[in-house]
């Protein structure tokens, strides 16, 4: 275990965790002593801001104890309707790191950094990651420090202003609970696909379901957007009004919003989990592996 992560053995005799990640009463059963105890402490990239009051329980070091799954957790991330929703990834939080208190509201710049952090709490800090090589299409396995990523996240700087021309944009990160309404837009993007592509169905049929999910996807797009603005500056005043703001992103030029888009996708990418400079044992050749987060795969077995 690398040495930043690694913790002394911590007496919480007595202190169970129940399924909402709350300690319980100091108890007399011998089996006290043998509740999970917390395995690495973690740095949030957030540093622990843009958390709503009692959402978060801030530690004075800018720390926070991580615990290892239990059985019943590594069942939740099998669960597919509670990894749609988001449920099982927030009651897996609420077991593991009990300091976050409310991960519905939890910024999203934290997320991957939690799940990697209660990953390496419950398997270790190395993982293996299977893949083709881009240029051999030869199956390669590389291991991958997951310390390393965890480290570097630690360093990262939330970017909260930006201009577009003459305004200033003023942002704060998704909630987890907005992240999810972006992955409904990515099932009403499917929902698209699955409609053009139906044999069985009637042209005007398509037409009228593909107006509908089109729609509804345009909605999402530009809300998932909206969401995060929470302050436009200009040279004839500012606004704050968060319904005035959201009501300008929906009519504004696309320019803004294409915009806007890059910027904060430009900044999530900072935050994506790769393995740099792989080098494919075939040919040699030199590539990036990005690493999709997908709770039921990254938690799936040990490796």
């Amino acid at each position: 275990m690398d040495e930043k992560l690694e913790l002394p053995k911590v007496d919480i005799t007595g202190a169970a965790e129940p399924s909402n990640g709350e300690p319980k009463k100091v108890s007399s059963s011998p089996l006290s002593a043998y509740y999970r105890q917390p395995k690495i402490y973690m740095k949030l990239p957030s540093g622990g801001e843009f958390y709503p009051e009692g959402t978060l329980d801030k530690s004075e070091d800018g720390t926070y104890a991580v615990y290892s799954m239990t059985a019943k957790d590594e069942l939740m991330f099998k669960t597919p309707d509670a990894l749609l929703s988001g449920q099982s990834t927030v009651a897996v939080i609420n077991s593991c790191i009990p300091s976050i208190k409310d991960p519905w509201k939890m910024p999203t710049i934290d997320l991957d950094a939690v799940l990697v952090a209660i990953r390496i709490a419950t398997y270790g800090e190395n993982m293996d990651i299977d893949t083709n090589c881009p240029s051999c299409k030869e199956e390669q396995r590389y291991g991958f420090e997951l310390t390393t990523y965890l480290n570097d996240l630690a360093q990262f700087e939330y970017t909260q202003t930006f201009s577009v021309g003459e305004l200033t944009f003023h942002i704060r990160p998704y909630t987890y609970k907005e992240f999810t309404k972006k992955t409904l837009a990515r099932i009403e993007q499917e929902k698209i696909y699955n409609i053009i592509n139906d044999e069985n169905m009637s042209d005007e049929e398509k037409v009228d379901r593909f107006g509908v999910s089109f729609v509804k996807l345009t909605e999402l797009t530009v809300e998932s957007i909206a969401d995060v603005v929470v302050k436009i500056d200009t040279p004839e005043g500012s606004e704050t009004n968060l319904a005035q703001i959201r009501e300008f992103i929906l009519n504004a030029n696309k320019d803004i919003f294409e915009t806007l888009s890059q910027k904060l996708n430009a900044m999530k990418s900072q935050l994506d989990l790769r393995v740099k400079n792989a080098t494919c044992d075939k040919c040699n050749h030199v590539y990036d592996i990005n690493v999709t987060m997908d709770q039921a795969n990254f938690f799936g077995a040990r490796s």
